[in-house]
């Protein structure tokens, strides 16, 4: 059965945004990309909540025509265009690139998604995060620790009833400073 991968950067201190929704401190380099695409390659799908995926679908559908876009940038491109999407939204009406619409987290639905063939699921978004969670359906973390601190913003984790136990399978530091911590359920 496949997974439910939380994978989210988010700062020192917690946020995966400003309050602005700022996202200009997420140190990404080639390293870290290429990384991203390593990891990204053998999953099944990605779980996205509407504003990540109007975000994603309003720049990599084409970043890979720039000539001034990098390697593993335009290398991306092609993974996202590539992946099945689902996208997690009331609102939306359309999605492209290989993208089904769900309205709602059904915990059964998800079931159902996690049993279908395929490699793993990649979950992100802080609201459609904090929903998956609430209905405990995530089965690991992949949390990129940038280094620096934004003082205020989104969290990643919203507040929670209790704790939530989880084993630390492994970290990584990458040259730009970011810290990858990975957790399993």
């Amino acid at each position: 059965m496949r997974k439910i991968i939380l994978m989210m950067s988010m700062s020192l201190d917690g946020f995966i945004e400003g309050p602005e929704r700022q996202i200009d401190w997420h140190l990404v380099d080639d390293e870290l990309h290429r990384h991203f695409n390593e990891e990204l390659r053998s999953f099944g799908g990605f779980l996205n909540g509407r504003v990540t995926y109007e975000l994603m679908a309003g720049f990599w559908p084409t970043a890979d025509a720039d000539p001034e876009i990098t390697g593993p940038m335009a290398e991306f491109a092609g993974i996202w265009r590539d992946m099945p999407k689902y996208v997690y939204s009331r609102t939306l009406r359309e999605a492209g690139w290989n993208s089904t619409i769900v309205r709602d987290v059904v915990p059964s639905e998800v079931a159902a998604i996690k049993a279908a063939p395929g490699g793993d699921l990649a979950l992100s978004g802080a609201d459609l995060a904090a929903e998956f969670l609430r209905h405990d359906l995530v089965d690991a973390y992949r949390i990129y620790v940038h280094p620096v601190r934004i003082g205020r913003g989104k969290p990643l984790f919203p507040p929670v009833g209790g704790p939530a136990p989880l084993r630390l399978e492994g970290t990584h530091a990458f040259g730009n400073g970011v810290v990858l911590l990975r957790y399993a359920r």
